[in-house]
């Protein structure tokens, strides 16, 4: 039977922690997660949290989806959009702003471990991998320089 659930009408706004870490070449990694319901590689995001920031509430999603810690930027590095599925069937046009979440601790426990795969990629294995074109190309842009991370407000140029 075809889907018939109605498009919605306003873009819906999410943040996305995008969790990296320096490997010991110099080069970084960033962690990408499944979806729960179909199994497509994506950053860590949700809505904003009543009484955090949006970074802080796109650090809590790490936290919750992905089993990781650390440092989130108060700067966002930039967004991309997708179309945001609902369970009743319906859909609208989304866009998440990603902050970048430097990874000082991974879990090997937490709330959503049954339901999601992680995977560290560097950002070109990522770029290919995530599953929304404009992450991919927002994953293609950090992969080739053109988009500089961030550390607790003080600019700061990362080796691919």
């Amino acid at each position: 039977m075809a889907n018939t659930a109605p498009a919605r009408s306003a873009l819906c706004h999410q943040v996305a922690a995008l969790p990296w870490r320096r490997e010991d070449d110099g080069s970084i990694s960033v962690l990408l997660i499944t979806s729960r319901t179909n199994g497509k590689w994506m950053l860590p995001k949700g809505w904003p949290m009543k009484g955090l920031s949006e970074a802080d509430s796109a650090r809590q999603e790490a936290l919750e989806e992905a089993g990781v810690e650390g440092r989130v930027d108060a700067q966002a590095v930039g967004s991309y959009r997708y179309s945001k599925l609902f369970s009743d069937g319906s859909s609208t046009p989304g866009q998440a702003v990603i902050f970048p979440l430097e990874v000082t601790r991974e879990r090997k426990d937490w709330k959503e471990k049954g339901q999601r795969q992680r995977r560290w990629m560097s950002p070109n294995e990522a770029a290919e991998a995530a599953h929304e074109p404009d992450l991919s190309r927002f994953l293609a842009n950090l992969a080739a320089g053109r988009v500089t991370l961030s550390q607790m407000g003080q600019p700061r140029a990362i080796a691919l």
